[in-house]
């Protein structure tokens, strides 16, 4: 079974995956696709919001970067698997709220059992965010619940607490949901948050808007740069950035309207 936190109780819901075309997807009781993996290719991104979250990558293109990454949320461990393959020397804390989670993981979707290189906490991400006294360069969160909802994640105060546990180049990577009715809320505490160094890119169809915060070392908005990073990395990894690249764009010139440069 998987959980939620809800006033201080867990509630208990099932972990359920399926398999359709090559594809096995992972459910958190209900019709919600919580991660997909094809099987063919445990290491790549299969859902096109895991790939998006991937442009903090191009964002600060530095071979050598992130060195820490933190992550709220295992699901089916997709982006973990992806920077355990192509950044060696990442060290990656995965904070998952429930530990039926981390089995599941392993042994459906390939999750390799390396405590050197990935540290699972089993911890409440809000909590666990707000009594951490460390720092990483990329910090992660995609931790949406059975019902799609977004919880505590999506507060003001837990995002001045990721803002306080980057390090000088930090990333803060989200996956949101655009069509919730608390979006622009989300939006605007992050911006709040982050002193409007935000980069919140259009939802896909799917739903998903992913969107990227920044601390320290400041982002040039210049989109034939960041293009040429992205097809570096899409060279180096074998990513397919498909419609992303578009997002992107809209991005960086909703970006450059209100007179951005820089981030």
């Amino acid at each position: 079974m998987a959980g939620e936190c809800q006033n201080g109780r867990m509630t208990r819901h099932s972990i359920e995956t399926s398999d359709e075309a090559g594809v096995r997807f992972l459910h958190f009781g209900s019709e919600w696709v919580q991660g997909a993996m094809r099987i063919a290719r445990p290491w790549s991104l299969e859902l096109e919001y895991t790939r998006e979250l991937m442009l903090a990558l191009a964002l600060r293109p530095d071979p050598q970067w992130p060195k820490t990454v933190l992550q709220v949320g295992l699901g089916a461990a997709s982006v973990t698997k992806f920077l355990y393959r192509h950044r060696p020397d990442c060290r990656q804390t995965i904070v998952e709220i429930n530990p039926a989670v981390v089995p599941v993981a392993k042994q459906m979707f390939k999750l390799p059992d390396d405590p050197q290189r990935i540290d699972i906490q089993i911890a409440d991400g809000v909590k666990w965010m707000h009594e951490t006294r460390g720092r990483f360069d990329l910090i992660i969160v995609d931790g949406y619940d059975h019902h799609a909802r977004f919880g505590g994640l999506g507060n003001q105060e837990f995002y001045r607490d990721c803002r306080a546990r980057l390090s000088k180049r930090g990333v803060l990577a989200l996956n949101l949901f655009g069509r919730a009715r608390g979006y622009s809320r989300q939006i605007t505490g992050l911006t709040e948050a982050f002193s409007g160094r935000v980069l919140p890119l259009p939802a896909n169809d799917e739903g998903n808007a992913i969107a990227f915060a920044f601390t320290g070392e400041r982002v040039t908005l210049d989109a034939r740069k960041l293009s040429d990073a992205c097809r570096e990395l899409a060279d180096e990894t074998g990513i397919k950035w498909g419609t992303s690249l578009k997002r992107l764009a809209q991005a960086l010139y909703n970006a450059s309207t209100e007179g951005a440069t820089s981030i």
